[in-house]
């Protein structure tokens, strides 16, 4: 079991465990608020009162570093699980956003700490929109409170969430929410966007399509996916 600490504010959840790596701790930090919350590539995350904001730091023993996309896909997963539990119907948008209603339900962020070729710790960011007012992006993102009809505190997704993320899951798992393989996707690769058909999500994150007749292998951080 891991330990588990509640906090009121703080910049951000990722920074704030990092307080436990010198003692080699596996701990759950979720905070009420963010101050300083960071997305992908160096975005801000809106992290207003309402929203669960969770940062779990875990140490590994023999974690080979080729298999690090597994850290984010139990992430998503968990993400997933959660949003069943209320009633919701959630999709991953490759490589770990959460969707439900064509909208964004979460933000996961990965920190890998990899040393000898092995994953020695990871911390994994979680945001997930619960009953936090997103009037200012409603247009791309949607709280669980409104995918189910219901308020649905911070409190309540919080507990669930934690629950989930100590669940263990497979990559079949996490390919059970990916539904647009086989559809046809828009993809913008360095200066060219096309069209493609997505075929399959390899082991270690990467997406393989195929157009006109031939197989591409791409990276998530190499391309923008449009579904």
């Amino acid at each position: 079991m891991m330990k588990i600490e509640l906090i009121e504010t703080t910049d951000s959840t990722n920074a704030y465990i990092k307080r436990y790596v010198g003692a080699e701790e596996n701990v759950i930090v979720c905070a009420a608020r963010q101050t300083g919350g960071k997305g992908t590539k160096g975005r801000s995350f809106s992290s207003e009162a309402g929203g669960v904001y969770l940062s779990a730091l875990t140490f590994y023993r023999d974690f080979p570093a080729k298999d690090a996309f597994r850290v984010m896909t139990h992430a998503a997963v968990a993400v997933c699980r959660t949003a069943e539990a209320f009633g919701a119907v959630p999709e991953i948008k490759w490589a770990n956003d959460v969707f439900v209603y064509g909208k964004k339900l979460s933000g996961i962020l990965i920190e890998n700490q990899v040393e000898n070729g092995r994953l020695k710790y990871s911390i994994v960011g979680i945001g997930v929109n619960a009953c936090n007012d997103l009037s200012a992006v409603r247009d791309v993102a949607i709280s669980l409170s409104e995918a189910c009809g219901r308020k649905i505190s911070a409190e309540e997704a919080r507990g669930i969430l934690i629950e989930n993320y100590l669940r263990e899951d497979t990559f079949d798992d996490y390919l059970s929410y990916v539904r647009f393989l086989g559809r046809e996707v828009e993809i913008a690769e360095g200066n060219e966007t096309y069209r493609a058909q997505a075929v399959q999500i390899l082991g270690d994150g990467r997406l393989q399509v195929k157009k006109n007749g031939q197989i591409r292998t791409l990276s998530a951080a190499e391309i923008k996916l449009r579904l």
